[in-house]
């Protein structure tokens, strides 16, 4: 039996396929994304595919693969890369990881917004390039959680694992949306269902955790952000790369192009795992593009009314190998 792994997964998770009984491993053994070429090659007469998000399994790799194809295993917690319906048809089972990252997406969602919020990769930038002198009372401040109203887009495993660790801060409200009410889980944060339009109105904090569906894509489009407080914070670690899209665009608009450079808002770059990208802007309407506050260094301030806006790009989850079922 074969198995293709279109990349280089941690050895335990090699190391149980090469042991089972018959089972023959293929792999792409890189940590960038398998060409195209090579994932239909790679897949033609295998039995098994252990994907990652960021290959696409269409109708085109099905057919490659041929009808010997019967088990299709993704190392991710989302699955719109899978051409479910395809896949369906053609009696193949499909596994995927929910549930493996939870608290690590939780809290790292929670670091992204925090990060911004207190502006850290501004104050990081700032010591590194030898702009902090001395300390200044309304220098940087930025916003508080405190007494605040957070907004969740989707209340669900990392939903509420998220409101879990920001009610500690001292947050007033929570608001959240989604498919409909979920009052069992709402209840342990006092959270209250409300429609989306109000989630964007209200809210100081906007976290979406939602699946990217049909349903979901798009969601947090142009007239969203229109409705948002010029002071909110906006996180996003789903799979919707559309919110990150409209987010520029709201941004360009209200405050001309990102990356302009003023003593409040330097532009910085650094790195993170998974590649959150924030735009931050100063009350003067300075923006800065940066990564995540890996290696931040200092928490200055802002004055009042100082703005931030955070997303990060889709496929914000790591994930680990498992193998559990997803029913079609």
């Amino acid at each position: 039996m074969s198995v293709f792994v279109t990349r280089r997964i941690p050895a335990e998770g090699l190391r149980v396929l090469s042991q089972a009984s018959g089972c023959r491993v293929q792999q792409w053994d890189s940590e960038e994304p398998v060409p195209r070429s090579e994932l239909l090659a790679g897949v033609a007469g295998a039995r098994g595919l252990l994907c990652l998000l960021s290959d696409r399994i269409d109708r085109e790799v099905l057919d490659a693969a041929g009808p010997g194809l019967k088990v299709i295993s993704t190392l991710s917690v989302g699955f719109d890369h899978l051409a479910l319906d395809e896949i369906k048809k053609r009696g193949i089972r499909v596994g995927y990881t929910p549930d493996v990252l939870t608290d690590a997406t939780a809290e790292l969602t929670v670091a992204l917004l925090l990060s911004a919020c207190r502006r850290l990769p501004e104050a990081a930038e700032q010591v590194r390039s030898g702009g902090w002198t001395t300390w200044k009372p309304l220098w940087m401040c930025g916003h508080g959680l405190s007494d605040s109203t957070v907004g969740i887009i989707g209340l669900g495993r990392i939903g509420q694992a998220v409101a879990r660790r920001l009610k500690p801060f001292g947050v007033r409200k929570f608001l959240y949306t989604g498919s409909g009410p979920k009052p069992e889980s709402a209840a342990e944060f006092g959270a209250e269902f409300v429609p989306l339009t109000r989630l964007a109105q209200e809210s100081d904090f906007v976290v979406v955790t939602c699946a990217l569906t049909p349903a979901t894509q798009g969601m947090c489009n142009k007239e969203f952000f229109g409705r948002m407080k010029k002071t909110s914070v906006f996180v996003n670690t789903s799979s919707d790369p559309a919110a990150h899209r409209e987010r520029h665009v709201r941004h360009q608009e209200h405050h001309g192009r990102a990356g302009s450079q003023q003593p409040a808002g330097r532009a910085a770059r650094g790195a993170h795992a998974p590649r959150a990208e924030a735009v931050m802007a100063s009350p003067a309407g300075a923006q800065a593009v940066m990564a995540s506050p890996a290696g931040a260094q200092a928490v200055m301030a802002s004055p009042a009314g100082s703005q931030a806006v955070m997303a990060s790009p889709a496929g914000a989850q790591a994930v680990m190998p498992a193998l559990l079922e997803l029913r079609l």
